[in-house]
């Protein structure tokens, strides 16, 4: 184990001059990793952790192809190290564009290229507005989306997340949004019927639709599989019931798979999977890999062809959104995962890691198992009762004892109480059967020493 040099005056510096996000600032002993091997990162004490988030759901690739990827980013910067997608292009991003929109839902598909999830979202909702704008409909300035659903923290993208916390203080959001249910089963009454569960569900966005007042309803916007509160999972049918909800009330309708998209479900993208084909959907995080910050918007023919027709100017543009680098390394990475089968292996492996993962049930702080592909969420619960842990135990568990016990295992997941108390594992898609193995045989560990220590609380 090799100490970093520098470590005790990164640790400083940090403390003095960094802003950590969505984070305490004041951390002590903070995790600075230093560098990446396969499924595995580094910190700067020599510690080896697996990465079984793939930093935030956005490491596809995991971290081995590393100079394969900066011979095409060094190859671009002696081309053409930048230009903008205002009113001028560039062959990668042109040819980006075509790779994407070959791989998306239908065939029919254009790209707005963004530099993030938040920004994607954000430019979704601006490219809404000025589609139903210019089909004489400028009425339309309402939304729909989901309770507890993250979408990002720009004021924009603000309104359609779901978590109040992050709203607080901020002021009136800029879009109406109207609420309705997750997608999460577990304790539901109904919960154990998919097919009633979806009626249900798809009633109450139907009759939300209309309490806003349908013809005043732009967008329905939602994730496949729904990220905070822990890998919500719809019931069959439930997203070919949004398109037809979309359809009768001439909404548009949007999937929002910042996570989802680009193979963490073993799909490029999720919404083929539960078979429909949105009007919009937002991706970033593992379009690059995560070797470089990029997003996108994805949108129909017919929700752009309003602008085209008529010559009308899109009033939105972000200056390196597209850019030539960023634009190579997702090539670059759909390549990789194209040439050594990424999104196969997820798919291969996908119910070997479900039924090991369910096995956590047998631990009396495991309530509920759910999720899809390589993205998997445990709800931690006080008893067989499933009773929710209050607010201080939730601290204790979620902010001190799992993330310190985490370390030491040498594991990296996700504590996260946005909705319920949840443990959330995303590993790269390289990832084989023995380090996915290995992942649950620690997590198994973590948890039956968690439910020890919250007995003795």
């Amino acid at each position: 184990m090799t100490i970093h040099p520098d470590h005790d005056r990164l640790q400083r510096v940090a403390k003095d001059r960094l802003v950590l996000h969505f984070s305490k600032q004041e951390v002590d002993d903070l995790l600075v990793l230093d560098r990446g091997e396969g499924p595995y990162v580094y910190d700067t004490k020599g510690n080896q952790y697996i990465d079984a988030l793939s930093s935030l759901f956005c490491s596809q690739l995991g971290y081995s192809y590393g100079e394969e990827v900066a011979e095409a980013a060094s190859a671009q910067l002696t081309q053409l190290a930048f230009n903008t997608s205002w009113g001028t292009a560039h062959p990668p991003t042109i040819e980006l564009a075509e790779t994407i929109t070959s791989l998306a839902p239908a065939d029919d598909y254009k790209v707005f290229f963004t530099n993030g999830g938040s920004e994607s979202v954000e430019s979704a909702w601006k490219l809404v507005r000025e589609h139903f704008i210019a089909i004489g409909q400028p009425q339309r300035t309402k939304a729909v989306a989901r309770h507890t659903a993250y979408h990002g923290v720009t004021l924009g993208a603000l309104s359609f997340t779901g978590v109040q916390p992050f709203k607080e203080g901020f002021g009136e959001a800029p879009v109406e949004v109207h609420r309705v249910s997750t997608t999460n089963a577990f304790r539901q009454p109904d919960g154990d019927d998919p097919a009633a569960f979806c009626a249900r569900l798809l009633a109450e966005v139907e009759d939300t639709i209309l309490a806003a007042g349908a013809d005043e309803v732009a967008l329905i916007i939602a994730e496949p599989v729904q990220n905070a509160g822990g890998c919500f999972v719809p019931p069959p049918g439930y997203w070919e019931g949004l398109r037809r909800l979309a359809d009768r009330y001439g909404a548009l309708l949007m999937a929002d798979e910042v996570i989802t998209g680009f193979g963490r479900i073993g799909e490029w993208f999720a919404s083929s999977r539960f078979g429909v084909a949105p009007d919009l959907i937002s991706v970033a995080k593992g379009i690059t890999g995560a070797y470089a910050p990029m997003g996108a918007v994805l949108a129909r023919r017919h929700v752009v062809a309003p602008l085209v027709d008529g010559s009308k100017v899109f009033r939105h543009g972000i200056t390196f959104g597209g850019h030539p680098l960023s634009s190579v390394v997702a090539s670059k990475t759909i390549e990789i995962m194209q040439r050594d089968r990424v999104l196969e292996n997820v798919r291969e492996q996908e119910q070997a890691l479900g039924d090991r993962v369910r096995r956590l049930l047998d631990l009396p702080i495991v309530g509920d198992v759910r999720g899809a592909g390589f993205f998997w969420a445990m709800e931690l619960v006080k008893d067989d009762e499933a009773t929710r842990f209050e607010k201080r135990e939730r601290d204790e568990l979620l902010r001190s004892f799992l993330p310190r016990r985490l370390r030491e295992a040498g594991l990296i997941a996700r504590c996260d109480d946005r909705g319920d108390a949840v443990l959330q594992i995303a590993p790269p898609l390289v990832s084989d059967a023995a380090l996915l193995d290995e992942i649950v045989d620690r997590l198994e560990v973590v948890l039956t020493d968690a439910g020890k220590h919250m007995c003795e609380l």
